[in-house]
């Protein structure tokens, strides 16, 4: 009996320990989050015409790991100046967006694209591209009129800008710069507050497309006055840029997940996270941010539109100037769970694998330890992948999550198991414009078209009259302002051609593609004065 008896001690001991070793691998759903920033030396306020910039384009994650996934590659926000003493409240409202990956991106894929991600009023409003803003319903637009097409070689798909599927590493340029299509208006939407009439427009360069692609309305910035008119002539629609802005990666949200290890430490496991490499081992990531005086492209433009010789839209380098970039970086990444206060979350050891660096003046990048990063194999040449597994290591606020490589034993298997990639992916609801109103009035004079992308979706589109597209109904433009755009964007089709330059080029690097589904051709007798709109996008 008694020899029973301990044999069954001996079990519950067992298992309680058992039990015990269970609840001490728990694992939590957790994310890694934060910013990479890129330091670069700030110059005269008097650089406020726009910028430019080169930044690499790659696969951050080798799957999409589900709708939280949202993080920006390389970018920037530009700002309207500020002259004199800064405002008490906050006015927060700009030009921003970039490539990455959104939460209410539908149609994803490893390939990031590209959004305008203009801010009006402290996200009243904001506006990714012709047809794409804040939410979905069409009977509170927020910015969806705010983004108006311009080329007529490039379709935009509401889901953002496509990107060559696959690319790489390479250098996706782009920048924006105010061009006078309108003119400044005394009153705005009937109310006595001006608008301005800088229409920042957005110019690319590709392999495959050079040129302006899309420009913001001035309305876009100034409908907050309508009901604020204080706030008059602080937006971009008036108010030169600060050219000393920012240059970071954002990222929100990468999968991961966190246990408490046998030994009592806090471990973490990262969704592979990878970045561009070339033979050399070094991350070559932004190059040449430029910022332009007014005169760089303003003055010839506006000179033009009122009856001068013609400009070829090459922005003129005499009026730029390009940011040193010393060749220093931080981080704020991050790896947490969500229960965890702002201020207890402690930040990855980024220095220890990751040392930033300045190719030359104009170029930034990082070099790996080789030791901790993974080089890729075959399948995944031209990237490195950052260390997978974190150990919490310190005490208190000087704790950082150090990258270790552990034992598969030690490692509590739920980490070890762990999958960041759905096992079921919903499928997306398509994007669907109106069928009246504006976009029936006058409506499209070509198609339906259809447009099969990269990433797996349909785009269905139509051309229609430049002054007629929807979002210049919504710009608070009369008939007659808009027949005076139609003829100077005229001007632009025939002479602004997409084989042209007109950003600085790279002088290091070769230049990423788009999807060649998003490069149209104007249908005949459409070639001057017609831009193609998106209407739907749907999985194919």
């Amino acid at each position: 009996m008694n020899s029973i008896l301990r044999t069954l001690w001996i079990a519950i001991l067992a298992l309680l320990v058992a039990l015990g070793a269970v609840q001490h691998a728990r694992s939590q759903v957790g994310q890694m989050d934060g910013y990479l920033g890129v330091p670069n030396d700030r110059v005269d306020t008097a650089f406020g015409g726009g910028f430019s910039l080169y930044v690499a384009a790659w696969p951050l994650l080798a799957d999409h790991p589900g709708p939280r996934f949202q993080t920006g590659l390389f970018g920037t926000w530009m700002h309207a100046r500020i002259d004199g003493p800064k405002p008490k409240e906050r006015l927060y409202s700009d030009i921003e967006g970039g490539l990455g990956w959104w939460r209410d991106t539908r149609f994803p894929t490893a390939t990031p694209k590209f959004i305008m991600g203009g801010v009006a009023l402290n996200f009243v409003a904001w506006a990714n591209g012709p047809g794409a803003g804040k939410g979905r319903d069409w009977s509170k637009p927020n910015g969806k009129y705010g983004v108006a097409q311009l080329s007529p070689w490039v379709l935009w798909p509401p889901d953002g800008l496509n990107l060559e599927q696959g690319t790489c590493g390479q250098l996706f340029g782009y920048g924006y710069l105010p061009l006078p299509l309108t003119e400044p208006k005394a009153t705005t939407a009937g109310a006595d507050v001006p608008t301005g009439n800088q229409c920042w427009t957005l110019f690319l360069n590709t392999e495959t497309f050079k040129g302006p692609v899309a420009f913001f309305t001035p309305y876009f910035f100034s409908r907050v006055t309508i009901d604020r008119p204080e706030l008059a002539g602080h937006f971009l629609d008036s108010r030169p840029a600060d050219p000393n802005r920012a240059l970071q990666m954002e990222t929100q949200y990468v999968p991961a997940v966190v246990a408490r290890a046998k030994d009592g430490s806090d471990v973490a496991r990262v969704a592979p996270t990878r970045f561009p490499a070339n033979d050399g081992g070094e991350s070559i990531l932004v190059h040449r941010i430029t910022s332009y005086e007014r005169e760089a492209l303003w003055d010839r433009v506006h000179g033009w539109f009122e009856g001068g010789d013609p400009t070829s839209g090459r922005i003129d380098v005499a009026h730029s100037i390009v940011h040193r970039i010393p060749g220093k970086g931080w981080s704020t990444w991050r790896i947490h769970t969500p229960d965890v206060q702002k201020e207890d979350r402690r930040q990855v050891d980024w220095q220890r694998f990751a040392t930033p660096f300045a190719l030359d003046d104009a170029t930034f990048g990082y070099r790996w330890d080789a030791e901790l990063v993974k080089t890729g194999d075959a399948s995944e040449s031209g990237l490195v992948t950052l260390p997978e597994w974190f150990q919490l290591e310190g005490e208190g606020k000087k704790a950082r999550w150090n990258p270790v490589t552990l034992d598969p034993g030690a490692a509590p298997r739920t980490l070890r198991t762990a999958s960041f990639v759905p096992e079921k992916r919903t499928p997306p609801e398509p994007y669907v414009t109106p069928e009246d109103g504006c976009w029936a009035t006058p409506g499209p004079v070509a198609g339906p078209f259809e447009a099969k992308l990269g990433d797996g979706s349909v785009v269905t589109y139509s051309w229609y009259r430049f002054a007629d597209q929807p979002a210049l109904q919504n710009a608070d433009l009369s008939a007659e302002e808009r027949e005076r755009l139609q003829a100077r964007v005229e001007l632009l089709h025939r002479a602004w051609r997409k084989d042209l330059e007109y950003l600085p080029p790279p002088t290091r690097g070769t230049l990423a593609r788009l999807d060649p589904a998003v490069l149209v051709e104007p249908p005949e007798g459409l070639e001057v004065g017609y831009v193609p709109i998106a209407t739907r996008q749907e999985k194919r």
